[in-house]
Parts: structure tokens; sequence; C-alpha cells
């Protein structure tokens, strides 16, 4: 079998390889290009090519001078260190409570991760209605709108700062169930004699989650920060849904899709820009992550 693999592999990939070029690539690359030019999406500004075009450095100095890209990069970077937190915590929580359970531990997991198989549109209306119907008139409302009143609660996508906390909430209530997976698989794989042993040696529950536990799950929290900081910084979906990016809540892929709708005529070009910029950031945090996160990983 190992024969046939390594004879037919490059043959089998060949597909896979020309899609990848084709649809990421490519586009990648005359993106890369686009950026550089005075693009306006069906035409380019001096010249029926890029080349015609070129402004070097213009768009990307207009978009760091953008306040706009500036304050959606700060919302990103908050709303980020939060939604990482806060997936981690609680998908490491449903983990362990699972790990404990014997009866029907599969459905529960099945259940958890349902939210992740939904489309970021969907989730956004869904919470949407969630926070202005559910929590405002009917729960948490004031008066004789809701059971209790908790003004925290109330119109959570109608002010900035509780609007960013509901992008947590979706963010997390989506991940969390995918994240629990990966570290449901990580704690299956720590021998039960390390805890065995130490529970002989007289440790408590919190020293061996602290010096078992978590030591040994670092591959697992090698995924899943990667997993978590990447999709959390190019949230888009769930942004357009729940906030339409109103009351200062654009995230940074936002930023980027209503850019060619905030200049007359659109400037595709400062788009591709910001894009540019966008994809060198993730790459950068994520790089940096995973190498921080690799040495401190412990061979099982």
């Amino acid at each position: 079998m190992d024969k046939y693999y390594k004879k037919w592999f490059g043959f089998l990939a060949l597909p896979a390889a020309i899609l990848f070029l084709m649809v990421v690539i490519i586009p990648f690359v005359f993106g890369v290009l686009y950026s550089f030019s005075a693009w306006r999406g069906t035409y380019f500004v001096g010249g029926e090519h890029f080349y015609n075009a070129w402004v070097w450095f213009e768009n990307y100095v207009e978009a760091f001078k953008s306040e706009k890209f500036i304050k959606a990069f700060v919302n990103t970077v908050q709303f980020t260190l939060v939604a990482v937190v806060v997936i981690n915590v609680v998908s490491l929580g449903l983990s362990l409570m699972l790990t404990n359970i014997k009866k029907l531990s599969g459905v529960y997991r099945a259940i958890f991760f349902m939210p992740n198989l939904l489309g970021g549109l969907a989730l956004g209306y869904i919470w949407q209605f969630i926070f202005e119907i559910v929590y405002s008139q009917i729960l948490f409302g004031e008066g004789d709108k809701g059971i209790i009143h908790i003004e925290a609660l109330c119109n959570m996508t109608q002010n900035h700062t509780k609007a960013m906390f509901a992008l947590v909430i979706l963010a997390s209530w989506q991940m969390a169930g995918y994240m629990m997976l990966i570290y449901i698989t990580g704690l299956n794989n720590i021998p039960l004699d390390l805890y065995e042993a130490a529970s002989i040696d007289g440790a408590t529950a919190l020293q061996r989650f602290r010096h078992i536990t978590l030591p040994m799950l670092m591959p697992s929290f090698t995924i899943v920060f990667f997993m978590t900081l990447a999709n959390c910084f190019k949230l888009l979906d769930q942004n357009v849904a729940l906030t339409d990016g109103k009351f200062d809540t654009r995230l940074l892929a936002f930023q980027i899709l209503r850019t060619v709708k905030d200049k007359t005529p659109p400037d595709y070009g400062l788009a591709q820009a910001q894009a540019v910029i966008f994809f060198v950031l993730i790459a950068a945090v994520t790089l940096v992550q995973v190498s921080i996160t690799k040495k401190k990983e412990v061979e099982a």
C-alpha cells in the first residue's frame, strides 16, 4: 500500500494543487499587485492595466491614515483578546466535564458541536433576535417587559461596549464546541498512570490539573489558540448580521468590505491594500503564537 501511495501521490495530488494555485495563489498575487494601483473595480485610473495606474505605497499610507481602519484594527484586537480567552476557557471546561461523563457523552458532544455547523450570517441573525427580543423584551427588560431587569443585557446590539461583548458571546457559542473536541482528544491521550501516581503522592485535583493536565495539553493548546486567533481576527459574517458595523463595531474584515462603499468612486485599490495588511497581521500573530506554544509543548 505504501508503494502505491508513493507511486501515485503526485498524480493524485495534482488536481488539488492546480485548484489551490488557481483559486488561492494566483488571485493572491494579483491582489498584492492591485494594492499598488489606482484600481476602481471596473477600470484602472490612467490606463487599461494595473501598471498604468501604479501609485506605489499611496494606498498603504492612506490605509494607515484612515481613522475607520485604525478604529477597526483596535476593535479587532480588543475583540480577539477577549474572545480567545473566553473560547478557550469554555471549551476546556466543556472537555473536562464531558471526559468525566460516562452516559450520553456522545450526545452532549454533538449538541455542543452543532453551533459550529451554522453559517455566520444565520448565527448573527439568531443572536440578534435573542439579544433584542428574548433578552431585552422577555427576560431582562425594564418594567413589565422582563422577568428580572438587568440593564447590561438589554439592547446589547445598540451600544458599542455591549455589542462587542455580544460578538464575543456569539463567537464563543459557535467555536467552543469545535475546540472542545480538540481538547477532548488531547485529554484522552494523557496516560492515566500519571494521575494515579500523583494521587498516590497526595496531589490535589488542582495540582494534578496544573502540573499534569495543562503541560500535557500543550499540543492541543497550540492548535486551539492558532484556530481561535485566526478565526477571531477574520470574523466577518457575524459582524455583518449582528451589528452591521453600527455603533462603532466594525472589525477589520468588515472594514475592508465596506471600504469600497465609503469612497466615490469605489476605491478597490485601497481595499486591497487593507486586505494585504490584514493578511500580514494575521500571519505574524499566528506564527508568533505557534512558535511560543510549540516551545512549551511536552512530549507525552
